[in-house]
């Protein structure tokens, strides 16, 4: 007796001769797929599926938005910020935070360092009350807690505090001299896999906030590398490299740095561009300090020695009372930034020379733990 064929011998591969069969042919698939996957599953990108302008949220910083090529962070995608302790990374994303609730927005802090401040939060702008926080026990729940946010469509923006406090639950059951090898490395492989699809339908930006690591054994080339495994390098469209360079001081107390963000990977616009800004303790980015190198770059503000001038009129001398002078006239701390953004719009060449990257020795984060 003949063995009976299965559906899979049955169906022909023969491939059609001329246009009209092939037109046919493909019509015939495109409604399979369509019923077996959804509407939407393949499109044509015709004038009825036109590619939207990419939507993105502010950093807060306008130096680095600048930078970004496309005006801030985008959305539907992953970002990774990382760098060394006390570099200004949870700052950055706080100043994020505050710009997107300002626009309207719904944002979640997943605190897995559990170090959360919410009065910190409160001076850079955060509506706190507003903001969505969890401090979960383990990196299944804080990465599972992320997706279902995500998933619910709900969240313009989610941001985990960090990829290192992600400790497996298994990590976090056993003793403490216990080896667990590239467990971290696999758990944030499967959540990638599993968020990046998600976050991308609902347009929802994720900020994964990471720390540096010092590699054993490392002879030549840069001995730095990030954790959490190659993932994450493979699954982000921006990744920012920042870093604290010089303290600010005023009459010999330290009131903030100097701060250096690289743009190492962006999928969205050219790479590799620097931004630098002062960060403020106790209040964040300083935007009028931005305004103030920016507009000196870009001759919107001219300076004479020390003295710094708008339009003809004298606004100040030394960088720190222009910063005050800024702060008191806000309606044209506002027209200087406007007249920037627009100088930037009509002659993109003007990005390159306020944010090239004069650091030939990029780190390069290619290896991982």
């Amino acid at each position: 007796m003949a063995e009976k064929k299965s559906s899979k011998d049955k169906v022909s591969v023969n491939r059609p001769t001329t246009e009209a069969e092939r037109a046919t042919a493909l019509q015939a698939a495109l409604a399979q797929i369509e019923k077996n996957y959804g509407k939407g599953a393949v499109m044509k990108m015709d004038g009825s599926h036109q590619d939207e302008e990419l939507q993105v949220i502010s950093t807060g910083s306008l130096t680095l938005d600048i930078a970004l090529g496309v005006g801030g962070l985008p959305r539907g995608r992953i970002v990774e910020i990382y760098g060394a302790e006390s570099s200004g990374k949870t700052t950055l994303c706080l100043e994020s935070i505050a710009q997107c609730q300002k626009a309207g927005g719904t944002c979640a802090f997943i605190d897995a360092e559990h170090a959360f401040d919410p009065i910190y939060a409160r001076k850079l702008g955060v509506e706190v009350e507003k903001l969505l926080v969890s401090q979960p026990d383990t990196g299944e729940q804080a990465l599972e807690i992320c997706d279902m946010l995500v998933r619910s469509g709900g969240v313009d923006m989610v941001v985990i505090d960090s990829v290192a406090a992600l400790v497996p639950k298994a990590e976090i059951e056993g003793d403490m001299g216990d080896s667990h090898v590239g467990l971290h490395a696999r758990l944030m492989s499967q959540a990638l896999r599993k968020l990046a699809g998600h976050i991308k339908k609902t347009n929802t930006l994720a900020v994964f906030i990471n720390q540096t690591r010092m590699k054993i054994g490392v002879s030549y080339g840069n001995p730095e590398t990030t954790t959490g495994g190659n993932a994450l390098k493979f699954y982000a469209s921006v990744r920012l490299n920042i870093s604290g360079t010089t303290k600010i001081e005023k009459n010999g107390e330290a009131i903030g740095k100097e701060t250096k963000v690289k743009v190492v990977k962006n999928k969205v616009a050219p790479p590799f561009r620097m931004a630098e800004f002062d960060i403020l303790y106790g209040e964040g980015i300083s935007w009028e300090g931005e305004l103030i190198d920016l507009g000196a770059d870009l001759d919107v503000i001219n300076k004479s020695g020390s003295w710094f001038s708008y339009e003809g009129n004298k606004i100040g001398q030394g960088k720190d009372n222009v910063r005050q002078w800024l702060k008191d006239n806000p309606e044209i701390a506002n027209e200087i930034a406007a007249k920037i953004r627009k100088l930037v719009s009509d002659n993109p060449s003007a990005i390159e020379s306020i944010s090239a990257d004069d650091d030939d020795d990029a780190p390069d984060f290619g290896d991982d733990e």
